[in-house]
């Protein structure tokens, strides 16, 4: 019998890209269903997730582990896949994930990870992540991170904290057993390197990531991290679009 897989999105004034992927999910086969769960009071979110027949769930105050933990919660299906609403899901991705999981020891996994763009800067860093990944580097949240059911169940989820909760969950992950990390990569959204430099940005998370090992607790880390200089203010209220594929 084939795995059921079950899709959280958390979200947050979200509504662009999901009017984007939910249409896609939703016409994907082998889904046992998709869960929104929407931390924004954006009614257009709402609308647009029951209108492609996903599950909507209202969380009262923006946290990704938190509100994917409550998506979860919502879930039918033998694995559960996170997946951030500005990052592109496909067939082929839900083919890899089947095809993986036939082997009994690995317990879940994440994909390797491309940009909508293709500046020669930001595939020079798909490389080194790449690389990094291979050797057992952190599965971040915009890689499509998915888990057998009874794992995430045994791990206890994500840790409720307000930063760094894929990168908690993934230390845990790749310690309970074997992981995959699988092709064809997902695209996602290169907004924020474009916008902030992709070497800037890779070197502010690599920072944060290093800061967040050495003890440094996770609200003060979300505190520095959406500080943002006067003229960057109202980019904390926009969101990455993923793009429409041809």
């Amino acid at each position: 019998m084939p795995l059921r897989i079950s899709v959280v999105v958390p979200a947050w004034r979200d509504a662009e890209n999901l009017a984007i992927l939910l249409p896609a999910l939703a016409q994907l086969p082998g889904l046992a269903e998709t869960v929104v769960v929407d931390a924004s009071d954006d009614v257009a979110s709402e609308e647009i997730a029951r209108r492609c027949g996903s599950l909507f769930l209202k969380h009262r105050k923006p946290n990704r582990g938190a509100q994917m933990n409550a998506g979860a919660r919502m879930t039918s299906g033998d694995v559960l896949l996170f997946q951030h609403a500005d990052t592109v899901l496909l067939a082929a991705h839900l083919g890899a994930i089947a095809s993986a999981l036939r082997e009994p020891r690995i317990i879940g996994g994440a994909f390797y990870r491309k940009f909508d763009d293709r500046h020669p800067r930001l595939l020079w860093l798909e490389s080194f992540a790449r690389f990094l990944t291979r050797r057992g580097g952190t599965l971040f949240g915009d890689q499509s991170v998915f888990v057998r059911r009874e794992v995430f169940l045994r791990l206890r989820g994500f840790a409720e904290i307000p930063l760094m909760e894929d990168v908690e969950f993934s230390r845990r992950l790749r310690a309970a057993g074997k992981v995959a990390v699988l092709d064809p990569p997902v695209q996602t959204s290169a907004r924020r390197h474009k916008r902030e430099g992709a070497w800037r940005k890779t070197i502010q998370n690599g920072s944060f990531i290093l800061l967040y090992k050495l003890g440094v607790s996770p609200a003060l880390l979300h505190r520095w991290y959406y500080r943002r200089p006067s003229f960057l203010q109202n980019e904390q209220t926009r969101t990455a679009v993923i793009p429409r594929q041809a």
